[in-house]
This record gives structure tokens, sequence and C-alpha cells, in this order.
């Protein structure tokens, strides 16, 4: 079987993608600081509205969701029925993750900036790394 990514992911810039979703968020944003939209017609807004228990508490349901989706997929053999579950959830984590970032005044640039700086050290040492400051 062809893993779905590769498949999917030729005409995609996955640097692009974030920045648009995350633009989009950042104007539902502005429209509900502004009043011109509000938590009952965006989910978005909604979310802004509750406050940063509600985005950390999506999270943790959508973070849980995802792993219970991949532990069904690698159970399943990596049924491609299961994958596209796997995708679905792994999208409402990253969407979910780019409301977080928003409601901090962050970006997902400021996410890839970091893990751009980290390449070519290992986990290991970078994780050590951390723990020493």
């Amino acid at each position: 079987m062809t893993p779905i990514s590769k498949k999917n992911s030729t005409h995609l810039n996955p640097d692009a993608v974030l920045a648009h979703l995350a633009d989009v968020v950042e104007q539902r944003r502005f429209a509900l600081q502004n009043g011109t939209t509000d938590q009952s017609t965006s989910y978005i807004a909604a979310l802004f509205t509750k406050g940063d228990d509600a985005i950390l508490k999506k999270i943790g349901e959508e973070a849980t969701e995802t792993v219970m989706a991949a532990k069904d997929s690698r159970q399943a053999n990596l049924d491609s029925a299961k994958q596209a579950l796997l995708i679905g959830e792994m999208a409402d984590l990253w969407f979910h993750c780019l409301v977080l970032l928003a409601q901090f005044n962050l970006r997902p640039e400021d996410v890839l900036a970091e893990l751009t700086r980290r390449e070519g050290v290992s986990g290991i040492a970078e994780k050590a790394g951390r723990k020493a400051v």
C-alpha cells in the first residue's frame, strides 16, 4: 500500500497551507475583537470567546482522539479507511493547535523556525539541553 501522505503531498506546500489556515484563524479572531463576527456564527470565534482553558481542553480531546485513531490504524494493519480516520483526527488536532498559537500571538512559522533550528541536532541531545536550562 502506498502511504497516503505521499499520494496527497505532491500538490501541496505544507508551509503555505499552515500559513493560510493561520491567517484564517487570525482573521476570525480580529473579526471577533471588532464585533464583526460572534460565537454563534464562527466556531473559531466561539473558541476564542471561551478562552485558554477551552482551547487547551479541545487540544487534549483531539490529541486523545488522534492517539486512538493511530492505535486503530495500526491494529487494522494500516487499512486505508483507518488511515483516513487518522488523517482526519490529525487535521483536527493541527487546526486546534493553530487556534492555540493565535491565542498566544504566535504563528506556525514560529514552530517551523524552531524545528529548523533543531535540524541536525540529535533528539536525545536536544532534550538533554532543555533539562540543563
